[in-house]
């Protein structure tokens, strides 16, 4: 089924509830509808056809909503950008894309002008079919030039089918979505579970740790999608406003980065739930996940979502076995076919139809998965094999320490040594830190600094930018 067939049936029967709630105003499921369908007539009028691409620069909003579902009820490709990238990030993208529109705050004014004259009505039938792009996402890039994947109907069709089904939304869930559309996290998980499912959601703009509160407060949310930079500043919530928001609350979702295990347990202490870690990426929307029913375990992204099946690669190309480490390669109707015009991209990342994820991980007996990080992130010492997350795990449960990234720096003798950047808490004292690394790490995963940082850099979902600490040379 494309996504226009799937909206229009849960459209269907709920044009009078509310569906929407944005910058203090309520929208009906059929008033999104209609401002879809308006939208979708006045990118006509510019002469969009099927197949085009329309570049969308927003913050979270009602209006991107509507391009996403003028895009889609079209047959058009949405490129939602980061809107954190500034002219040199935009320019590749833009260039790449080659679209017909670009819409940014600026020029939305009159667009959106343009749709009030339209009609509300269904559109015309512009012959989708489930593989037909519905959207090209651009990879953040952290490796090499930022490449655009390819996004289908179908793989958007069946991620919604799975979330909806394995974290059970309904209808009667209130979904707070905070991170930005722009990412998969919103617009594949949250816009698309949202609208599957029939729920009420409150879009924020951002995620802002000064208000946040407050929102849980007022709209009483059963369902939140965030990442673990949210959930540390949740952290700081006062014991009984914590309580009193999880006494509401049905599920908290967590992704877009790995979540140390530390965090899980003192959000649990504190709002009385455990959180649901997955996984996913841009190029398969999500593949992996702690369930529902039964045990959501510390560290681990879980177990396999229905149709994906995931297998871990060694370096000499063969599958391990239950506990050794190596890559994850996946395969199923939610991964991508490919990168948007990048045929040796694409080529390079499958082999025999397995998607290569470049992450590191591990299976248990009992088929939970751990990821250990990016092959990318991979330190080799001395001929050991370093995966910082383990460090940064046993950092992160030291009080002194705020946040922790390890990386690898070149080393004339060891050909790569790991240094710890730290943000540490007033009063710390890092020698009594490097005294604890030593009594409960291998002598080879022991930073051999502990740099001081007011804070790590991240991209706006929150996700650690190792690259812009100090690359190995």
């Amino acid at each position: 089924m494309n996504l226009r067939d799937w909206f229009d049936s849960s459209f269907s029967g709920r044009g009078k509830a509310i569906g929407l709630e944005w910058d203090g105003a309520e929208y009906t499921f059929g008033e999104v509808d209609a401002r879809g369908n308006r939208m979708a007539r006045a990118l006509a009028a510019r002469g969009l056809v099927k197949g085009d691409r329309v570049c969308v620069y927003l913050a979270n909003s009602i209006e991107m909503i509507d391009l996403y579902l003028a895009c889609v009820k079209s047959g058009l490709i949405f490129v939602p950008i980061n809107i954190l990238y500034r002219d040199r990030e935009m320019s590749h993208i833009l260039g790449d894309a080659d679209p017909k529109l670009l819409v940014t705050a600026a020029d939305f004014p009159a667009l959106l002008a343009a749709a009030a004259t339209q009609s509300g009505e269904r559109l015309p039938d512009c012959g989708l079919c489930a593989n037909d792009p519905a959207a090209l996402v651009y990879t953040s890039g952290t490796t090499g030039v930022s490449k655009g994947a390819i996004l289908t109907h179908h793989n958007f069709a069946v991620n919604g089918k799975n979330l909806v089904e394995s974290w059970r939304i309904t209808a009667a869930d209130r979904l707070l979505l905070a991170p930005p559309l722009f990412h998969v996290h919103a617009l594949g998980n949250g816009l698309h579970g949202w609208l599957l499912a029939g729920c009420r959601m409150r879009l924020l703009e951002r995620f802002d740790h000064t208000t946040v509160l407050a929102q849980f407060q007022d709209f009483q949310p059963t369902l939140f999608f965030g990442v673990p930079a949210m959930y540390v500043r949740l952290l700081d919530t006062p014991p009984e406003a914590a309580r009193e928001i999880g006494r509401t609350m049905r599920l908290f979702v967590c992704g877009s980065a790995p979540l140390p295990a530390q965090v899980l347990e003192e959000f649990r202490d504190l709002f009385g739930h455990t959180i649901l870690e997955r996984y996913g990426m841009t190029e398969t929307l999500m593949n992996i996940s702690n369930p529902y029913e039964g045990e959501r375990r510390p560290g681990s992204v879980g177990l396999p979502l229905p149709g994906v099946v995931v297998k871990i690669v060694g370096p000499d190309g063969n599958e391990v076995t239950a506990g050794e480490t190596g890559e994850l390669w996946l395969q199923g109707p939610n991964v991508f076919p490919g990168y948007w015009r990048r045929e040796d991209a694409s080529q390079a990342a499958f082999v025999d139809g397995w998607f290569k994820t470049g992450d590191i991980g591990s299976r248990s007996a009992d088929g939970y998965y751990t990821l250990s990080g990016r092959k990318s992130d991979l330190i080799i010492s001395g001929g050991f094999n370093i995966y910082p997350r383990e460090i940064e795990e046993f950092l992160m449960e030291q009080p002194e320490i705020v946040e922790a990234a390890v990386i690898a720096e070149a080393d004339r003798v060891r050909g790569e040594i790991p240094v710890a950047y730290i943000v540490w808490r007033e009063g710390a004292v890092p020698a009594e830190i490097e005294s604890r690394c030593r009594e409960k790490l291998a002598s080879f995963k022991i930073p051999r600094r502990f740099e001081s940082i007011e804070k790590l850099p991240r991209n706006a979902l929150g996700k650690v930018q190792k690259h812009l600490l100090c690359p190995v040379s």
